[in-house]
């Protein structure tokens, strides 16, 4: 099991931005980091930080996800079935575990940003799938992809 970084210092470990202005509805703006990873049992820890006003796409997981706030804050927009929406408001400290196959949803941190750490469990091997504002799939990012990624140097997920 490949160890990528042995700390939490977030001010040690290496970050890889991803920013996309194409979003009419917000910002897509936040930086991630690779903590460890097992690809036989298709493991995977990360960090993820969001700045002040930043996103990440609109996505869901695929994996079974938990996620621990390190700092600042952590909101969700998750789309339901039914076409309404649920707000999930996280704060520093705050643990969640989630199953499989989670429904989609905006993520963003607070009003100073906010950092977590999630680690996934991909059976299938797919971490994430990607979607538009028309809620239509466009992708997906699996654990290979991300760990191939992350070792030549490039950010994972690029949507075009």
């Amino acid at each position: 099991m490949p160890v990528v970084s042995r700390s939490f210092d977030l001010d040690a470990v290496e970050w890889r931005r991803i920013v996309d202005t194409s979003s009419k509805e917000f910002l897509v703006d936040f930086e991630y980091s690779l903590l460890g990873y097992d690809l036989s049992v298709g493991r995977l820890d990360m960090l993820l930080r969001y700045g002040k006003g930043g996103h990440c796409r609109r996505h869901r997981h695929v994996a079974s996800t938990v996620t621990l706030v390190l700092e600042g804050e952590q909101f969700l927009t998750e789309q339901q079935p039914d076409g309404t929406s649920l707000s999930v408001h996280r704060k520093k400290g705050d643990y969640a575990l989630a199953a499989a196959d989670a429904y989609p949803h905006l993520e963003h941190g607070g009003e100073n940003g906010g950092t977590v750490m999630l680690s996934m469990t991909a059976p299938t091997g797919v971490l994430f799938e990607y979607f538009d504002e028309n809620m239509s799939s466009i992708s997906t990012v699996s654990i290979t992809e991300y760990v191939a990624s992350w070792e030549n140097g490039t950010t994972y997920g690029q949507v075009p």
